[in-house]
């Protein structure tokens, strides 16, 4: 049984139905033509042009993190724990990266930020205070409300790090990565909990050391804090010499 006013769709329907962001122009093309002809017509704008591009663009990974995708904290409740992240620059140029999170009020990182040379690495340290679990929260759920950003920009040589350079230069900022929460067991032994261990190591190591005032010039230290006095043996190889001549004068 046919249904009234019901017909067969040409084949320009069926086309805008495919199409359907041709009609946003709305221009035919006699009209498109004369426009043309006339000098009406613009092209788009190259910065247009290359701003559409960048969005459809993957972005471009100027950092290797090691963890890529997680910050594993040992599940400590009512206790502040610590992650950490090694960052690599792997671009040629000199790279500022820029830590944000979910959660100011109980996580903060050490540095929040900086410079890193083409090549150079650091271990950044997050701190964490692991609240209590409120009544019948899962664990998954505590997990799921922090989450760490991590953003990179292209500085150039003798540009010193201060956090607005990611809002003055917006438009040129990468997000590297999201970084979600992991809970381990600090009481068994796993690979993450070591690798883990070893990091906040190496980390405060190098903190250490950056706190180290540098050496300063002096004489010459060997052995046990025996220092060398050079007049001393200048003279010990004068007499030296003496003997010597007093010897074969003989």
């Amino acid at each position: 049984m046919a249904i009234a006013g019901h017909q067969k769709p040409s084949s320009d329907a069926k086309l805008f139905r495919l199409c359907p962001f041709w009609s946003s122009g709305n221009i035919s093309s006699s009209s498109a033509y004369n426009n043309h002809s006339e000098g009406n017509a613009q092209g788009p704008s190259p910065k247009t042009v290359s701003s559409v591009a960048r969005s459809l663009l993957p972005p471009r990974r100027r950092l290797r993190l090691d963890p890529s995708s997680y910050l594993y904290f040992p599940y400590e409740p009512g206790k502040q724990v610590k992650s950490a992240v090694r960052l690599k620059n792997t671009s040629k140029s000199r790279v500022a990266f820029k830590f944000q999170t979910t959660a100011p009020k109980s996580c903060y990182m050490r540095p929040p930020g900086g410079i890193l040379a083409p090549g150079e690495s650091l271990i950044a340290t997050v701190f964490k205070f692991m609240e209590q679990p409120e009544n019948n929260e899962k664990l998954s759920d505590q997990k799921n409300k922090v989450k760490f950003k991590i953003m990179s920009l292209k500085v150039k040589e003798g540009v010193d790090y201060v956090p607005e350079l990611f809002d003055e230069q917006k438009d040129l900022v990468t997000v590297e990565r999201i970084l979600r929460v992991v809970f381990i067991d600090p009481e068994r032994s796993s690979p993450a909990l070591e690798k883990l261990n070893r990091q906040l190591a190496e980390a405060d190591a190098a903190l250490e050391a950056r706190k180290k005032p540098p050496a300063e010039p002096g004489p010459r230290v060997i052995a046990e804090g025996l220092v060398i006095d050079e007049w001393k043996e200048r003279r010990e190889k004068y007499l030296a010499r003496q003997q010597v001549q007093a010897v074969d004068s003989v």
